[in-house]
């Protein structure tokens, strides 16, 4: 399988050549409201520790409440790393067009922003709302993703003789997120 990833700003493309399919990782930084939060540092480590012991292990007692706090979200975007930078960098996989404009329309109107706190808040442990002061995704980011879909739409086209179902979502998410993790949380940038 021939695979090919771009990386521009914080929007890495995550491209499966063979099978034809497109998708787009968004990053995005969300800042904690510091005056709700005892010590930001400490309830960043937390959600950090508790988001990969839940998100790695689909059977933790935790991960039915986590599906249903991520389920607004829609079934073709996915949220596949948290970790810690200046403020809590989030990033998320859209495998379609649609899905890449929906979580734009979701943080514009601040129903993402609404979805993260509570993530935030169940992942803290905290009985009080872990309040996100800003969620921070770039116009130009997201112009960055919009154009990729643009440019491999015409490309995908000739790949039709391809079998388009020959691999499920749920593969390919785990493709993608094993590629961010290792990407953006391992530290690593190895993208050909």
């Amino acid at each position: 399988m021939f695979v090919k990833f771009h990386l521009c700003g914080t929007c890495a493309i995550y491209c499966d050549l063979q099978l034809c399919t497109v998708s787009v990782v968004v990053g995005m930084d969300a800042e904690l409201l510091e005056s709700f939060v005892g010590d930001v540092s400490q309830t960043e480590d937390r959600i950090v520790s508790q988001w990969r012991e839940v998100s790695a292990d689909e059977k933790h007692q935790l991960h039915d409440k986590f599906d249903e706090i991520l389920r607004p979200l829609g079934y073709e975007t996915s949220l596949v790393v948290i970790r810690r930078a200046n403020s809590l960098a989030l990033y998320f996989i859209c495998m379609t067009l649609s899905a890449l404009m929906s979580l734009r329309d979701q943080w514009r109107s601040r129903q993402l922003r609404d979805i993260v706190q509570s993530l935030f808040t169940f992942l803290s442990g905290d009985t009080r709302t872990v309040w996100v002061r800003r969620l921070i995704w770039p116009l130009s980011d997201y112009q960055r993703c919009l154009e990729f879909f643009s440019s491999v739409q015409g490309k995908q086209r000739f790949k039709v003789y391809m079998k388009r179902n020959e691999i499920s979502a749920s593969k390919e998410r785990k493709t993608a997120r094993h590629w961010v993790k290792h990407n953006f949380v391992g530290g690593g940038s190895n993208l050909y």
